[in-house]
């Protein structure tokens, strides 16, 4: 297995160090089905804000869920080795349910991060009640407009179902 991919007893005792050396968490989270540049860059911004970043990625069961019976394209082994590949990625667990929120809880990221397609109002409202119950900082990233995994696919259908393409 791949050495950034955790479970949540090990993000906790990385936490832990990371915490008596001085150091502070970003949690975010999303599906990254297709990584395109706009998930590379968000990460990026994310993993400025403080000293590690760790990254909730949905499960296939989860994506699901929210997305519809056809996603995702990527399974969550895959998905999860792309994303631990980046270099501002520090580590990645997968997680089952439609929110994070439970592991949101045990961990207490310093920062919780979501993309800029997001507001205050937006995000997941029990996330946000969790992280503003222990003091955490919650960023607002802004994105790339149009920059969606939806547009990635839109963009290769109409590639392959256009003969004159």
């Amino acid at each position: 297995m791949n050495d950034k991919i955790k479970t949540l007893q090990e993000l906790l005792a990385i936490r832990d160090d990371a915490r008596k050396a001085g150091k502070r968490v970003v949690w975010t989270n999303g599906c990254y089905d297709i990584l395109h540049a706009g998930h590379v860059l968000y990460l990026e911004k994310a993993r400025r804000l403080r000293d590690l970043l760790f990254v909730g990625l949905n499960s296939d069961a989860s994506i699901r869920l929210t997305k519809g019976p056809l996603r995702p394209i990527v399974h969550e082994d895959e998905r999860a080795i792309v994303i631990s590949a980046l270099s501002c990625v520090d580590y990645v667990i997968i997680f089952q349910e439609d929110s994070p929120v439970s592991i949101i809880q045990s961990l207490e990221p310093d920062v919780y991060a979501k993309g800029g397609d997001y507001t205050i109002d937006t995000i997941n409202q029990e996330e946000r009640r969790v992280v503003e119950s222990y003091g955490g900082e919650i960023a607002l990233l802004p994105g790339i407009a149009g920059n969606s995994t939806t547009a990635v696919i839109n963009k290769i259908l109409r590639a392959y179902n256009d003969p004159n393409s």
